[in-house]
């Protein structure tokens, strides 16, 4: 079993990290994007390496075809999104996934990269 890269912190029940913690490890862990595809691709864009994988049938779908040993950290635009799908991850065995707090809105905030689908 790998040892886990993040550090997070339980809010609401949510194990979360913050952005400077992603950034750091961002070659490290799985980025699922929960979003829309318009909001994937749109003014907030989305973290260079992130799989869009929307909420509902296709997370679902996800979560039986992967590995639960995984380090996997969820994002959306603010984080609430991504908080549920982290809970549906844990509830389902993937003990290492995590919220990326305040989402696009927050990394948007702190400058740090982003990437348009070409």
């Amino acid at each position: 079993m790998k040892k886990q890269i993040f550090n997070a912190t339980i809010v609401d029940d949510v194990p979360e990290i913050n952005p400077e913690d992603l950034k750091n490890h961002i070659d490290q862990a799985l980025l699922i994007d929960v979003r829309r595809p318009d909001e994937f691709n749109g003014e907030l864009s989305h973290i260079e390496r992130a799989k869009l994988i929307t909420l509902g049938p296709e997370l679902d779908a996800f979560f039986q075809n992967h590995d639960r040993d995984d380090e996997i950290v969820f994002i959306c635009r603010s984080g609430a999104r991504s908080g549920r799908a982290t809970l549906q991850g844990r509830s389902l065995g993937f003990s290492k996934c995590v919220n990326l707090k305040g989402g696009m809105l927050l990394w948007n905030e702190k400058k740090f990269p982003t990437a348009k689908k070409k």
